[in-house]
């Protein structure tokens, strides 16, 4: 049974997440506020988070932003912000999909499992795979470079993933989003470059001239592993 924490202050929309959600076979955990909330993902096995974008005590954006110091806990955000750039934003700071007020139940079900299966389908890689001075440990889901620890995003390991996961193949920008994302929204192929250039600057010796993650101009991207290469050289 997977633990559900609802992040939101308006008491009628709670009651009836919660009555929906365990329905479903969930078990629901709720908070109020962005501080109790951080309690619960300090110390419970929370496997997402439904989080409400308008709390009384800060921003949603930024109790995503202080989760994702600590956990890769999958976090949809909520809100009836519906512009692309607050979209954008909110995946950027490590949300795992964004829904908009008003919707309905069925929808967030529906993402909810999308979410989970995303992240379970991450599990089934080797429990560790190397590519150069690059490693994947996917038991802890850590990734080091030159024997030190990579601080990243579960946007960003995801990314990591897909790409590892088919060396040489060439993804387009949609293909991405639909696979890291789970979306299929115009302008969220910017957000995967967002993603891209970030994940470069923390897994690439030169940024500027990747070894890893290679730009096939007017696709996507695809990953080289230099084991390969090495192999047929």
């Amino acid at each position: 049974m997977s633990t559900i924490l609802i992040v939101d202050d308006e008491p009628q929309i709670v009651e009836i997440l919660s009555s929906y959600l365990q329905k479903e076979g969930y078990h629901v955990i709720t908070a109020v506020s962005g501080t109790e909330a951080l309690e619960w993902t300090h110390s419970t096995g929370i496997d997402l988070v439904l989080l409400d974008l308008m709390l009384p005590d800060m921003s949603g954006e930024e109790v995503c932003e202080r989760i994702r110091r600590e956990s890769r806990v999958p976090i949809l955000m909520l809100t009836a912000k519906s512009g692309e750039p607050d979209r954008i934003t909110g995946l950027e700071l490590g949300a795992d999909d964004y829904l908009v007020k008003p919707f309905s139940p069925r929808e967030l079900v529906a993402r909810i499992r999308a979410i989970l299966r995303r992240a379970g389908d991450y599990q089934s890689l080797c429990d560790r795979v190397q590519f150069g001075d690059l490693t994947i440990s996917h038991g802890d889901k850590s990734v080091w470079k030159k024997g030190q620890m990579v601080e990243l995003t579960p946007n960003e390991y995801r990314l990591l993933i897909t790409l590892i996961r088919h060396p040489g193949r060439t993804w387009t920008r949609e293909e991405l989003v639909k696979e890291v994302l789970g979306m299929d929204f115009e302008g969220y192929d910017r957000t995967i470059d967002t993603h891209v250039k970030n994940l470069r600057h923390k897994v690439e010796d030169d940024p500027k001239e990747p070894a890893f993650i290679k730009t096939v101009y007017g696709i996507g991207y695809r990953f080289e592993d230099p084991n390969l290469e090495a192999r047929s050289s």
